[in-house]
């Protein structure tokens, strides 16, 4: 029997959540994501003191460009080694600054084409807030595809749809870490809230007929990412993977087009902004992982600057 990672490729695309290179190259995802964490990460290990050292001298001294020259850096390795593309993210403290998130977004892109790297192969992150979606809004239009990060609530899904961006990332994880230590319980995957919220999410989508392509995040076990096999992708820890490919049981699809859903819903921002307001959780999430990737910034920043 094949494994449950090759399995799960049937119906899932896969994409590698890390910044090392040698477990890209192990296991062989279609598409790479980073961020300010997995960069903080990367530049400790030894085989990137080379990209250290060119960012520096390309930045002028400039602390958040060294970071935007790293990422593209390792970005860039990472392209060698797949098929698909890479999501390299915006600064976070950018989150609710739209046109400073657009055109640092511009600059991300015309690092890479300086690499010899076209746009079709890039996704550029950024955090699911009013002013981060309304960004990316602009940027699709101007052919710069987007992944919505940091997304924790329906009302972000509607209004990312609505928006036209071409990808959105759940976090599972984060959001079954909230409701664990709110309400002091397990969760079977199928009564996981982060499996839950994705799953109505891609049923949303599915019903209404929207393009962009969900991508579940942040996975704290197997099981979860079991219980979202048939979602459009999935982007999974190499830990985790690593655990797939070493189970031989089987595996079905869980997720498919063609469930009910809720009506289509029309957000503008004043009802986007109610309606994350009144989810607590999500509220509380995507503040702390704009802070937590906000710190880990600052921290590659000083990395690059020593």
């Amino acid at each position: 029997m094949t494994s449950k990672l090759e399995q799960l490729k049937r119906f899932t695309t896969i994409v590698a959540d890390t910044g090392d290179v040698d477990a890209i190259a192990s296991l062989q995802p279609i598409d790479a994501t980073t961020n300010p964490s997995l960069l903080l990460k990367a530049a400790t290990l030894p085989r990137y003191t080379g990209q250290l050292a060119s960012a520096r001298a390309g930045s002028q001294g400039d602390p958040a460009k060294a970071c935007d020259l790293f990422a593209v850096a390792v970005g860039k390795e990472i392209l060698e080694l797949i098929p698909g593309r890479i999501s390299t993210e915006v600064d976070a403290r950018l989150s609710f600054d739209g046109l400073a998130t657009f055109e640092r977004a511009l600059r991300l892109i015309d690092l890479y084409q300086s690499q010899g790297v076209g746009k079709e192969r890039v996704l550029i992150k950024i955090a699911a807030t009013w002013e981060g979606i309304g960004a990316a809004q602009r940027l699709e239009r101007e052919g710069i595809q987007t992944n919505l990060t940091l997304l924790f609530s329906f009302t972000q899904a509607v209004a990312c749809a609505q928006a036209g961006v071409f990808l959105i990332s759940p976090f599972v994880g984060r959001i079954y870490d909230w409701y664990k230590q709110h309400e002091g319980k397990e969760y079977a995957p199928e009564e996981d809230p982060g499996v839950r919220s994705v799953k109505r999410i891609y049923d949303y989508y599915k019903a209404h007929a929207y393009g962009t392509v969900v991508m579940g995040a942040s996975f704290r076990n197997s099981g979860q990412i079991e219980a979202l096999a048939g979602c459009d992708r999935l982007t999974i820890s190499p830990q985790l993977l690593a655990s797939l490919e070493s189970e031989n049981g089987t595996l079905e699809r869980r997720l498919r087009p063609g469930a009910g859903s809720e009506p289509l819903i029309d957000l503008d921002e004043k009802n986007f902004r109610w309606g994350l307001n009144e989810d607590a959780m999500a509220t509380e999430k995507l503040a702390e992982g704009i802070r937590q990737f906000a710190r880990d910034q600052e921290k590659l920043e000083a990395l690059l600057g020593a």
